[in-house]
């Protein structure tokens, strides 16, 4: 390296035009296979804020009771069907900080209903950090500390409040403890089926491979949403709001296991005939480790894809049984048990605002769906 007068540094070794490329080329043979698949992965915009995102979502769910202001059923009878409040910061030119305008109503003689309007006259302030309803954080742990709160003579209704008087934020905070949750525990009881069922079918064939496409075909054969019906109208109505939850999930992850199981048949019966597989039984190796060690690494990044991509079809059966009212019941809260109140279309007319729940939903299956296409690309090791 020699220094030129103007202070530049110049390399004394002869220039080879290929010398750049075959480093580049030799850090990537050397590189993991997860950090090529993070490379990949980091170039689709879409897949990489949509799992920020639900890392994010997630990861406040155990933080529900804290983030919403009220309790999920906490009823203010004066403030039914009141509409959104929005947090200001300034009151006649004058920086306040987050602060609301109480909400005061008047009935209407001629539509006969209640109208809301905000007393711009009396700006009162937020409270952080304040007490509120008791709830458990994260399942267990008892507190009633709350992020935000509003005075004893206002509320703070974000999105407006239902027909019962409960605020539609508090509740879409905690209702997304079940919903974020179903499509986890339905997507495990699906998979461990799945894997299961298709794994014996590719691998040893002949009549187990016969007998597991039979029950595949008859169970897809079943029309989905009458049999979701069927299933959920059979579980008792006394059963506890907990139990009613696990045993939906339960019902959603048995009836979609057949498609994962057909995939992973056909995988094993190409793989199953692949040189290392031959070597691995030549030497003496289990089907179980074979299946294990041998044949699942090698289909797993398909699995990883098929489980993003399959758990919006789970949040979505739980919100459609829900609904309809077959799923969870009150007093459990769900963003499906939310939308039952807006079955009602005259009432959503009038109260937009019941609708609100619809938009998480919206929401979170897009990004599942983002993040399934960001993880099919990066992990598909025959894409160039």
């Amino acid at each position: 390296m020699t220094q030129l007068p103007d202070g530049r540094y110049v390399d004394d070794e002869p220039f080879d035009p290929q010398a750049s490329l075959l480093e580049l080329e030799r850090k990537d043979l050397d590189a993991p296979n997860w950090l090529l698949i993070w490379r990949k992965f980091k170039t689709h915009r879409l897949g990489l804020i949509s799992g920020i995102f639900l890392l994010i979502a997630y990861g406040l769910i155990p933080f529900a009771g804290f983030i919403a202001p009220y309790g999920p059923n906490q009823r203010f009878s004066e403030h039914l069907y009141s509409p959104p409040q929005s947090i200001k910061l300034f009151h006649e030119g004058e920086f306040v900080g987050p602060f609301v305008y109480p909400m005061t109503s008047e009935a209407n003689l001629e539509t006969f209903q209640w109208e809301f309007k905000p007393d711009t006259s009396r700006p009162l302030k937020l409270s952080f950090f304040c007490e509120g309803s008791t709830y458990n954080l994260a399942g267990f742990i008892e507190s009633n500390r709350h992020l935000f709160c509003a005075s004893e003579d206002a509320t703070i209704f974000i999105l407006g409040s239902d027909r019962l008087g409960r605020d539609i934020f508090s509740r879409v905070s905690y209702g997304a403890q079940l919903s974020l949750t179903v499509g986890l525990i339905g997507i495990t009881v699906s998979f461990v089926l799945g894997i299961f069922f298709g794994s014996v079918a590719g691998y040893f064939g002949g009549r187990v491979d016969w007998l597991v496409n039979r029950v595949i075909e008859i169970l897809r054969s079943l029309p989905e949403l009458p049999l979701w019906l069927a299933l959920s109208a059979a579980v008792p109505s006394n059963w506890s709001p907990v139990a009613v939850f696990f045993i939906i999930s339960i019902i959603l992850g048995i009836l979609d296991w057949p498609g994962l199981a057909r995939s992973v048949r056909s995988k094993f019966l190409s793989l199953r005939e692949e040189e290392y597989v031959r070597a691995a039984e030549m030497m003496g190796a289990s089907s179980g480790r074979v299946i294990r060690k041998h044949l699942l690494p090698n289909f797993m990044s398909h699995l990883i894809a098929s489980a993003t991509l399959s758990i919006p079809a789970m949040i979505l059966g739980e919100t459609a049984l829900s609904f309809l009212g077959l799923g969870l019941r009150a007093p459990a809260v769900s963003w499906g048990v939310m939308l039952n109140d807006a079955q009602n279309l005259t009432a959503v007319e009038i109260y937009p605002w019941l609708a609100v729940p619809m938009l998480p939903i919206v929401i979170v299956v897009l990004a599942f769906n983002f993040l399934g296409d960001g993880l099919r690309d990066s992990l598909d090791p025959y894409q160039q």
